[in-house]
């Protein structure tokens, strides 16, 4: 049972994190969501440092089980886009790291994630975009592409029409550069 209540912790902490970023973490209103105390708070994680360093950690976790997903995409319409779609907190955590990246802790986080979840995402737009000829274009462009994608994003986008029409756009603006070259 500790356990799971230190899990359920985590797990709401990590859904408010990726709404609203650190600022939102206030042991009070994660008491009330998870209906317990704020002393079983301070039993498990003894203070918010600890706790969002477990959530970082968290992250991690999740952003490995997104990268196997990655590696069973065959394109990014509909594949990719469906793995998106299915990990919609995971992706709007990432988007408050990089909001939040002058914390040296968040900005490692990304980095790290960024590591496990990219690879497998620039295989796919190589294959997607028939550009395996080009995979240090298509890498370079995958930073900027990304940076995009994170300005973007909200709770509202992340479905199957944004990210499609989104990809889409990117596609028609990589195929563009890359026959100018």
């Amino acid at each position: 049972m500790g356990n799971d209540s230190k899990q359920t912790w985590i797990d709401f902490g990590y859904r408010i994190f990726a709404k609203e970023g650190p600022k939102g973490l206030k042991i009070e209103v994660l008491a009330r969501k998870v209906n317990k105390s704020k002393s079983s708070f301070y039993h498990h994680f003894a203070d918010l440092a600890i706790f969002t360093d477990l959530l970082l950690d968290h992250h991690l976790t999740r952003s490995k089980i997104i990268a196997d997903e990655e590696k069973k995409c065959k394109n990014i319409d509909p594949d990719l886009i469906c793995v998106l779609v299915s990990y919609k907190a995971d992706l709007l955590f990432n988007r408050q790291l990089r909001v939040e990246r002058n914390n040296s802790s968040f900005q490692d986080c990304l980095r790290k994630s960024d590591e496990i979840v990219g690879k497998g995402f620039v295989d796919i737009w190589i294959k997607d975009l028939q550009l395996e000829d080009k995979p240090k274009l298509v890498a370079s462009l995958f930073e900027l592409a990304l940076e995009n994608f994170y300005l973007q994003i909200t709770e509202e986008t992340l479905n199957k029409e944004w990210l499609s029409d989104y990809f889409n756009n990117l596609r028609k603006t990589v195929s563009n550069f890359s026959t100018s070259f």
